[in-house]
């Protein structure tokens, strides 16, 4: 039904007031028979940090706003109250506990801690169906699917454990040995070292000019050329790909795995900060980890601010992870603490320290190819980046650049620029075409160029890997708010998904967040807080069928709504307890001790019941 339909009688009681907001712009255009209240809530909110843009009240005082961060959630996880021996998980195992039963500070009597645990959840394991087994043994919540009381034995599905071998397995797992070594700063760099002494140089010459020409003579001999020629590294093909950006807290694992499901080629780790990397914390390790499923087509981001730390980072990961199809530094973040210290979108604003972490990482990195991605530049109306790809691409060896359509001062707020897009893949296009013509840069193989803003359809999408210059499009909050984005992209047409087949996808994020983090009591807390964070995106889907016309915008807030069916209006709410009572269609019931803070303030808030 068009806007220019009549309605018949019967429907006047549900109709649009007269100020209409299939009018406004940012207000998405829902079908009458679908609208609860006309009123626009502000439900999401993904432009200003905590702290920023009008949290003043002029008599000086803070504002409580509801826009912005919670920065100070507590993402603590419960634990169980009687907290079993690891070295007691498998009945069977011959695992010693290295503190003994005395001195350990966990139970070391199973039928009391059994008897203890929480009734178990209702189904199978995700874990046991998937991989044959599971490695939380006793501290499962399905423990009953797989344990069998009488022998006090627990089940292994053996044709199951050897077809995981295969295909379901994670990569990039760094041993304990090698982060303690990096811990103690025993680790041996064998490339970073010479690099950056060479790139101290060139820090110095940029300082001291007098003394360029004798700086450089003094270095010629201790600076070692990258033993991987750009020709020799792993070769890329971001042609037409299908591609999810790296994305901050949701772009898990167990969301990467799903989306490898649902179509996409290339997925990206959450970023990594290039410091605690090479001092081998814990959390920064298990971000470069991914599914077999991801690779070849799986990169990890970096951030940094010093050549030094980039080229030692990017050496660490070429030589610990082996199944890493590039590096992508991120120079496009524009949260305010990364910025302040030299980090993300603050690199546009220093080409020089930019060019010399891409000159380090490129010699480091071995085979894994080195790739970049911006932002505009950091000020409304002050675009940079066609003067900095022009010098990335003279001074340095890209194998891709990627651009956000919007400034670090823009944040996500408005409409990204496509047609400066567009005027910057021009250049990265000519510089392809001089490089065919030179002899000496033949072994260069050619820098990819991606478009990234608000690609939210397959008309989107479409539109933008046929500009003459752009490869690709990389997906961001479109493939949060709709996960299948891709599956539109290849029918080239928009899918209705009923709230059913949306449940079933939601099904397998929580299986696949089971089986990465664990079918335990802390295990299943974790996948429930970020199966929220992911419910914090979903929720914002607005089903084709009930809107007036398309296509949809990206951000474009909706009229309190409801769905065609009872489901359909769950998985639409905003309220965070609504996406924790999802949760537990999957996971179980959540403790009392479960906490759960939305990311950003407009959602921290229940909807009212009438």
């Amino acid at each position: 039904m068009t806007t220019t339909d009549k309605r018949p009688a019967e429907d006047a009681a549900v109709q649009v007031p007269k100020k209409q907001h299939v009018e406004d712009k940012g207000v998405a255009p829902i079908k009458p028979e679908f609208i609860v209240d006309a009123k626009v809530e502000e439900v999401y909110d993904d432009e200003e940090p905590q702290g920023e843009h009008g949290d003043t009240q002029p008599n000086g005082k803070k504002k409580r706003s509801r826009k912005g961060q919670n920065k100070n959630r507590d993402l603590r996880q419960q634990h169980e109250e009687i907290r079993l021996c690891s070295s007691l998980l498998d009945p069977e195992g011959t695992r010693e506990c290295k503190f003994g039963a005395e001195q350990c500070r966990n139970s070391h009597d199973v039928d009391a801690y059994l008897a203890a645990k929480p009734q178990d959840i209702d189904g199978v394991c995700p874990v046991y169906k998937a991989i044959g087994y599971c490695p939380t043994g006793l501290k499962c919540r399905w423990l009953g699917s797989h344990y069998n009381k009488e022998t006090k034995t627990l089940l292994k599905d053996l044709e199951t454990m050897e077809r995981a071998k295969v295909d379901n397995y994670e990569i990039n797992k760094v041993s304990g040995d090698v982060k303690y070594s990096l811990q103690k700063k025993q680790y041996k760099f064998e490339t970073a070292l010479t690099m950056i002494d060479w790139l101290d140089s060139q820090v110095q010459n940029e300082t001291n000019i007098a003394k360029q020409e004798e700086l450089k003579k003094d270095n010629q001999a201790t600076y070692v050329e990258q033993p991987i020629k750009p020709g020799e590294k792993k070769k890329l093909n971001l042609s037409r790909a299908k591609i999810v950006s790296p994305l901050t807290t949701v772009g898990n694992l167990p969301f990467r795995r799903l989306m490898k499901d649902l179509g996409a080629d290339v997925t990206y780790s959450e970023m990594a900060l290039s410091l605690p990397l090479i001092q081998g914390t814990n959390a920064e390790w298990a971000l470069p980890k991914a599914h077999v499923s991801e690779y070849p087509g799986f990169g990890v981001q970096i951030a940094t601010a010093k050549h030094w730390a980039g080229a030692k980072a990017a050496e660490a990961i070429y030589r610990e992870t082996k199944n890493v199809s590039e590096l992508n530094l991120n120079c496009g973040c524009p949260i305010d603490l990364l910025y302040r210290q030299g980090q993300g979108s603050a690199l546009m604003e220093q080409p020089a320290r930019l060019l010399r972490i891409l000159k380090g990482m490129n010699a480091c990195s071995g085979d894994i190819p080195v790739t970049l991605k911006i932002r505009t530049g950091t000020r409304d109306g002050k675009n940079t980046a066609t003067t900095l790809v022009e010098r990335v691409l003279a001074e340095n060896d890209v194998a891709a650049i990627t651009l956000h359509g919007r400034s670090r001062q823009q944040r996500y707020t408005r409409e990204p620029d496509w047609n400066y897009i567009k005027d910057v893949a021009q250049v990265v296009k000519a510089w392809n075409h001089a490089k065919q013509e030179d002899k000496e840069r033949t072994d260069v193989p050619d820098t990819f160029f991606i478009g990234n803003g608000d690609v939210f359809t397959y008309e989107d999408w479409h539109n933008a890997v046929n500009t003459d210059g752009i490869d690709s499009v990389m997906v961001a909050r479109g493939a949060l708010i709709k996960p299948w984005i891709f599956e539109e992209v290849d029918s080239q047409q928009y899918l209705d998904k009923s709230a059913t087949e949306r449940l079933e996808i939601l099904r397998t994020f929580a299986n696949y967040a089971i089986e990465h983090w664990g079918s335990d009591e802390y295990g299943i807390g974790l996948a429930r807080r970020f199966m929220c964070e992911f419910l914090s995106f979903t929720h914002r889907y607005i089903p084709v069928g009930i809107l007036e016309r398309l296509p949809p915008k990206l951000n474009q807030r909706p009229p309190h709504w409801k769905g065609r069916n009872e489901l359909e209006t769950l998985l639409g709410s905003s309220d965070y307890k609504d996406w924790i009572k999802i949760t537990e269609m999957f996971l179980g019931p959540a403790g009392p001790l479960f906490q759960f803070t939305p990311k950003h303030k407009s959602n921290a808030y229940e909807t009212p019941k009438n």
